[in-house]
């Protein structure tokens, strides 16, 4: 499986080269059926049959349809098929208008959006700046308490200048504004589903328990049902502004057991299975019944400390373990190879990816001397959670058993995915495991939210890491429009990161993802987003 990682650091390499402003990207990359693995891109080779229920087996149930509600993949794969943006990145990471047809830039710090004219929420509402406005607001509103504010803290004031006119200003120049409206943290959702949440809250409720319960935005597919921890139903937006969506309705099962979901892909009972387990992906492309989507990902996997919590308030005790880990044996054992390993939390081909970053290497001698200055000579006891992700489960094991060399007991808590991101976000862990998917291409994204000290807990910040410095640097780095400037600074940030050790970058993973044969037109995106608007059944 080497050759495999090799195959992807020069995908990579190729891709770093075709875009100035560097963003992730990556291509599809064979194994054992290689000449079946670029299915599913659209390629339009076999004739589409119209209609069709599309069921998806994923890993885990979404934690919020509030497009304002959460920050984990699980929840934004339904959430990017309801709401749309104001602007999308096509796949050369490109900035394309979405619900914007066009937009100038002012001023420095004024950004006017020119809106369409022909779209309706999937109420019935008319799509129009005030929705906008509505919209960013509401995402900035203290009361709501978004765990994605950080995508627009930096918006001073959005205003309806006419029915199709946006303007909004902001407190600095901010660089990746545009990247930022891409994210479907900025999804659009009707404005009377917004104003009845904001009643529910006068009610007691939770912000954005009315939206959950019924999400309403202009996307190609509308929502159905919810059944928690079972499946979620989308169904065709008949009446949708641009051209449709080719199938009736997708179903997302939510299906733990990575066997079972090999089993329905297998057997027809699912049409695309997620994820697939690194080892798996040989019997799927050999099974005759499906094949393997291969992506490479902007994403970061890393185990993570509670930096407030003793004895990991210690950076030399964080370093330490930092050494104990042995990266390479998790890439290979437990991924096959699949993925490079990560120098820092930024992947190559993101901006501000920092090649040349001191590299933390296994070294266990070291570690021990660290701990002995520590105080943790003759180590101590602890534990690490993880979600119910087997790759992560098989972390952990291999993670517990390095830190034995250093007499650190750790024991291993499984949670399902949404119990997980609660208690973790309330600071209750001591080590644990995750990852950050980087959808915006730029360091602000694949940094602020998990370093900055205003974002502790559930914004992303899980390490509950607090560095002055780093602070002032990330504040820095978005308020800064020369990217050579931004670079520089978000060099430093990397440099203290390695030092600082909040956590331990472990690999840039690849999304494996089973896909019938019976269906085409699937793809994922670097951020491990679905794109399900153009798939079909071809049989």
């Amino acid at each position: 499986m080497r050759k495999n990682r090799k195959f992807w650091l020069l995908a990579l390499t190729l891709v770093m080269s075709m875009f100035l402003a560097a963003c992730a990207g990556g291509s599809d990359k064979g194994t054992d059926k290689a000449e079946d693995n670029n299915k599913g891109t659209g390629s339009g080779s076999e004739e589409a049959k119209a209609g069709g229920d599309l069921i998806l087996d994923v890993l885990s149930d979404a934690s919020s349809l509030d497009a304002h509600g959460s920050n984990d993949v699980v929840s934004s794969n339904i959430q990017a098929n309801i709401f749309e943006t104001l602007v999308k990145r096509n796949d050369k990471n490109e900035i394309e208008p979405g619900l914007a047809k066009s937009w100038k830039q002012v001023d420095e710090l004024t950004w006017e959006f020119t809106l369409r004219d022909d779209v309706t929420f999937h109420d019935g509402e008319k799509f129009n700046a005030e929705a906008v406005k509505a919209n960013l607001d509401r995402i900035r509103d203290s009361k709501v308490a978004s765990p994605r504010f950080f995508l627009f803290e930096m918006i001073n004031k959005v205003e309806a200048v006419d029915d199709t006119t946006v303007r909004i200003t902001t407190e600095y120049p901010f660089s990746p504004l545009l990247a930022h409206l891409s994210h479907n943290g900025g999804g659009m959702m009707s404005p009377k589903t917004i104003e009845a949440d904001y009643e529910g809250m006068k009610e007691g409720k939770d912000p954005g328990a009315v939206i959950s319960a019924n999400p309403v935005g202009t996307g190609y597919f509308k929502f159905d049902s919810w059944n928690s921890g079972s499946q979620i139903k989308l169904v065709k937006n008949e009446e949708y502004w641009d051209t449709p969506a080719l199938v009736d309705s997708v179903t997302f099962k939510v299906v733990p057991e990575s066997a079972t979901r090999i089993a329905d892909l297998e057997t027809g009972n699912a049409h695309i299975a997620d994820p697939v387990n690194p080892n798996e992906v040989k019997g799927v492309n050999n099974s005759g019944n499906a094949t393997v989507n291969q992506k490479a990902s902007s994403s970061l996997s890393y185990i993570g400390f509670n930096t407030e919590k003793e004895p990991f308030n210690n950076v030399k005790v964080r370093q330490a373990i930092a050494m104990l880990i042995n990266k390479e044996e998790i890439i290979e054992g437990v991924y096959e190879g699949f993925g490079i390993p990560a120098v820092g939390p930024l992947a190559p081909g993101i901006f501000g990816f920092n090649k040349d970053v001191p590299v933390v290497k296994h070294d266990v001698e070291k570690a021990k001397e660290l701990l002995k200055e520590a105080g943790y000579e003759k180590g101590f006891k602890t534990s690490i959670w993880t979600n119910d992700n087997q790759q992560r489960m098989d972390t952990a094991i291999l993670v517990q058993q390095r830190l034995k060399e250093a007499n650190i007991d750790v024991a291993i808590e499984v949670m399902e995915f949404g119990a997980y991101l609660e208690k973790s976000a309330a600071g209750e862990h001591d080590m644990y495991i995750l990852g950050w998917s980087n959808p915006t291409g730029d360091a602000d994204y694949g940094m602020y939210a998990l370093f900055h000290s205003s974002q502790k807990g559930n914004p992303g910040n899980r390490s509950f890491y607090e560095n002055p410095e780093v602070d002032k640097l990330l504040d820095e780095g978005r308020r800064e429009a020369d990217p050579a400037k931004r670079e520089e600074i978000y060099k430093k940030v990397q440099e203290h990161l390695v030092e600082d050790a909040p956590m331990v970058f472990i690999h840039h993973q690849e999304y494996l993802t089973g896909v019938s044969n019976k269906i085409d037109g699937f793809d994922i995106d670097t951020s491990g987003i679905y794109q399900l608007k153009n798939v079909h059944f071809v049989e």
